[in-house]
């Protein structure tokens, strides 16, 4: 609540804590209203959801491979949903159609990873996230040729959109929906993943049904990371550190981490993105070079620290 109270007073303009007050009880000058109902009020609440939704999306990837090293870009998740977002608007197409292009993308990478890692046997975690990376290497040679090959007109926009924007990410209700619900999610399968997160053997000694549960994570991470992408681009980082934060803080109870990333990672966003709106104001800087920027240093800190 604290960084969504200064999303919204903090930019360009600034709003004083009386005019805001003023605005939350249907008063204020028109300008206040507009910029905080019209403007500000949605990216933040935009912010937060995709910042939920990668958060979710990395613990439970993390959870999958057993290694705190996967995250959605790592496995080519966010690369297939940018591929089918970029065609998508090379094609002139907006609205739905990119979203369901994102997650076309996504799914389609999230079979090319299972198939290629399962081959003739059965797949293993390292063998899942050698073939992930190997398929976002390949999705990256595929955005750049279809960056070569796009417009010049458009060119700006798609490598602005592929940095990471919140500036048209006005409709933040469906990405909040799909972030309830999977949190809601999270509390019936919250044992099983304690469970599965000691290992497919064990879990499965103990009455886990392994493969089902594998894909559903698979999938629900699919669907978090399309929703991600099509809201606000290609945003990096987020769904690496913030679980890794919060296991090192909170432990490993999954009914107690997947909550607490989706609050973390939103209110990460959040404030990165009112740091890209201010720190250079009235120009904006790309979201994802701010979380780079503050994701980096605190991975390798934390590499450091659990040495």
């Amino acid at each position: 609540m604290a960084a969504m109270a200064l999303a919204v007073s903090v930019g360009s303009v600034n709003i004083t804590p009386a005019a805001l007050w003023e605005v939350a009880l249907g008063r204020g000058d028109a300008l206040a209203r507009t910029l905080v109902l019209e403007l500000r009020v949605p990216r933040a609440l935009s912010a937060f959801a995709t910042g939920g939704l990668l958060a979710l999306a990395g613990a439970l990837m993390q959870v999958l491979l057993r290694n705190p090293l996967a995250d959605p870009y790592v496995l080519g998740l966010s690369g297939g949903a940018a591929v089918g977002a970029l065609a998508a608007m090379l094609a002139g197409l907006g609205g739905a159609v990119i979203s369901g292009s994102a997650f076309a993308g996504a799914f389609l990478s999230t079979l090319l990873v299972f198939g290629l890692a399962h081959g003739t046997g059965s797949w293993t975690p390292s063998r899942l996230l050698l073939t992930g990376v190997v398929v976002a290497a390949g999705w990256g040679a595929v955005v750049t040729l279809m960056l070569a090959v796009s417009p010049v007109e458009r060119l700006p926009g798609m490598l602005y959109w592929l940095m990471g924007d919140l500036s048209y990410a006005h409709t933040p209700g469906y990405p909040l929906v799909v972030l309830l619900g999977v949190c809601l999610l999270a509390f019936p399968l919250g044992r099983s993943l304690n469970v599965l997160a000691r290992g497919a053997l064990q879990a499965a000694a103990l009455g886990v049904v392994v493969r089902p549960l594998e894909w559903t994570i698979y999938i629900t991470a699919s669907l978090l990371t399309a929703m991600a992408v099509t809201t606000a681009g290609s945003i990096g980082f987020v769904g690496l550190v913030v679980p890794h934060m919060l296991r090192l803080m909170l432990g490993n109870d999954q009914r107690l981490i997947l909550p607490a990333c989706a609050l973390a990672g939103g209110t990460l966003l959040v404030l990165a993105d009112t740091l890209a709106r201010t720190i250079i104001a009235p120009e904006q800087l790309p979201v994802g070079v701010i979380t780079a920027l503050l994701g980096v240093p605190t991975f390798l800190y934390l590499l450091y620290r659990s040495r």
